[in-house]
């Protein structure tokens, strides 16, 4: 089913066209802002009589003449200067309500018809360290934009781009053979030693060493040395402390209901023979070049204060290789490999810069052509009540792990007190659905690019806009079925044998035209990998839902109304499971 605001646009455009002979017309068609005023509204009249240097009011006038929507709209208004109003029919809504009811499993969202293939590069944990607080934004919203990216049809490579090489791993192989080489030798050496904890515990000691202990710092390039050059029993630690990390970030993905794996895990050793020829390359084709020692590209238009061209290091004076090195190895690989028409990197605002320079160096070489198209998502920072980074109480960072446990404890304690007669089995359910979905949809609810201020006592509140309260709206829907089947009302008949959907009350209409919006809220959430527009649109079907549930009988309205009251409770249901659990990824439950 095609959105209805599409619909309207292509009609009014025909229109504009008819009425002036002009084929450059733009409809501009929004939701209108007060119902009062219709359902649409179209404000693209006063461009195209400013273009023309006519009346706009009376060029609306001529558009409405041609204007043929008798079929979708009651007859167009027209208001002020030139807004054309429109309000849909009864029998219009109630037709594609019918048609949403009968796609299981789309709820009638309409596929994209020229799928491109999207790389989304996101999470990129640190290995050898727990996962933290600063590591929940990419990751979840990388794993929502994936999600939406699918179900409109195109085919997404999700990308885990772990720091797995370089001089890190050189100080804690290093650290290591200090510590454990005699039972590395003797084979006494158990993966339990190896956990993310005590490997967290080596880093620390590690980077103490190598910033205070020159013979330390030497032993530990020998060791990156032996690593790079493939020594077998060095790769060996190297690939126990990869396979320990990877593992740890698995739990907190599955935990979090995050769609990665470790066939999605491409880390900065897998670019690593890739380096070289970048530099090369480069080069070889004037895009870099040799500046204080070190190898850099000067992508045109960055400078710095002094208006002198800003570099972008690609190779040190020592000759390694930096993050952008490999940044560009992996962008030459997706475009190459992987045949990508379009690559979103998920990561924090501060990397804007980087990001920027790398897409024009990229350009520059040729490696990602213009019809590739390079999208950084950023995101602002999870503050503390402080207003300041989230941190512990004693300043330290948040592991993501003890975030989630406390979420999952406080969330049990909000179910004891609203529901403290159901098992223990149901409660431990629901509050892990609760205190993960808790964290997440706070999260989503907020405008990507924007700080905000990490609060449990506002993320678990039943009231506003909260996974709580999403929760309980979809578990106060399917209540509807627990009553009906108590009472002996066969709702599951009504839904089965509906044929005419009859839109009476306003309230009815209201959440009717809601649940109809559902494709134009994906859409607009992925028009700029904004989640906040799809939890808006949730929590405003909610409040609709509400309204009609108060104003209209359900289960005690009469036969020839009780159907359609039936259906849209289910429609909406329906509507906020697939937002929550397929797009979000938050669990329902059904009851709370």
């Amino acid at each position: 089913m095609k959105p209805i605001i599409d619909i309207l646009s292509e009609r009014i455009i025909n229109a504009m066209a008819d009425a002036t002979g002009q084929a450059d017309c733009d409809a501009i068609v929004t939701p209108a802002t007060d119902s009062k005023f219709g359902d649409y509204q179209a404000n693209g009249v006063m461009a195209l009589a400013k273009k023309l240097k006519t009346n706009p009011r009376k060029l609306a006038e001529q558009v409405v003449e041609k204007l043929d929507i008798a079929d979708i709209c009651e007859p167009a208004e027209i208001a002020g200067p030139g807004f054309i109003n429109l309000r849909l029919r009864a029998q219009y809504l109630g037709e594609k309500v019918l048609e949403m009811n009968a796609d299981t499993n789309r709820l009638a969202v309409d596929q994209i018809q020229n799928p491109k293939t999207i790389v989304v590069d996101f999470s990129s944990p640190n290995i050898a360290k727990q996962m933290h607080v600063g590591h929940l934004r990419s990751t979840i919203i990388g794993d929502c934009i994936c999600r939406m990216l699918e179900f409109q049809g195109h085919k997404v490579i999700r990308q885990n781009h772990i720091g797995d090489w370089g001089t890190q791993f050189g100080m804690l192989i290093c650290y290591f053979y200090r510590e454990h080489g005699d039972r590395l030798k003797n084979g006494n050496l158990k993966v339990s030693d190896m956990s993310i904890p005590n490997m967290e515990d080596f880093y620390r000691e590690a980077k103490r060493l190598f910033d205070t202990d020159s013979d330390f710092a030497s032993e530990s390039r020998e060791y990156v040395v032996k690593l790079q050059s493939g020594d077998h029993q060095i790769l060996g630690i190297w690939q126990l402390i990869r396979g320990q990390s990877i593992h740890y970030c698995q739990d907190i993905y599955w935990r979090l209901k995050v769609d990665l794996e470790e066939k999605h895990v491409k880390g900065e050793s897998e670019y690593n023979d890739m380096l070289p020829g970048v530099v090369e390359d480069l080069k070889e084709h004037g895009k870099a070049k040799e500046s204080d020692g070190a190898i850099c590209a000067f992508p045109e238009g960055f400078t710095n204060k002094e208006g002198e061209p800003l570099p972008f290091i690609i190779q040190k004076t020592d000759g390694a290789f930096l993050y952008a090195t490999t940044d560009l190895a992996a962008i030459r690989y997706r475009v190459g490999q992987l045949k990508a028409d379009k690559i979103i990197y998920v990561t924090d605002a501060r990397q804007a810069l980087h990001f920027q320079m790398l897409f024009a160096t990229a350009r520059d070489a040729g490696w990602a052509a213009e019809d590739v198209e390079l999208m950084h998502v950023t995101f602002g920072t999870m503050l503390g009540a402080d207003n300041k980074p989230f941190k512990t109480r004693t300043g330290g960072t948040v592991k993501l792990g003890d975030l989630l446990d406390e979420a999952v404890e406080r969330a049990k304690a909000v179910v004891e007190a609203k529901n403290p007669q159901l098992d223990d089995d149901k409660k431990a359910e629901i509050a892990k659905a609760v205190g993960i979905g808790a964290v997440k949809y706070s999260d989503y609810s907020n405008n990507r690019n924007s700080d905000y201020v990490f609060s449990f006592d506002k993320m678990l509140a039943m009231e506003g806009n909260t996974a709580p309260y999403m929760q309980y709206a979809y578990a106060r829907v399917r209540s509807i079925e627990r009553k009906a089947e108590a009472k002996g009302v066969d709702i599951t008949g009504d839904l089965k044998g509906i044929r005419t959907v009859n839109l009476e009350d306003s309230a009815e209409k209201e959440l009717a035209k809601h649940l109809l919006r559902y494709s134009e809220a994906i859409r607009d959430a992925l028009a700029d990998c904004r989640p906040n527009f799809l939890t808006t649109y949730l929590y405003d079907l909610a409040q609709k839902f509400s309204t009609f549930y108060n104003a209209c009988h359900v289960l005690g309205a009469d036969e020839s109304q009780r159907p359609t009251r039936v259906l849209l409770c289910d429609l909406t249901a329906r509507t906020i499971k697939h937002g929550l659990r397929e797009l979000l990824g938050i669990e329902v439950v059904e009851q709370m």
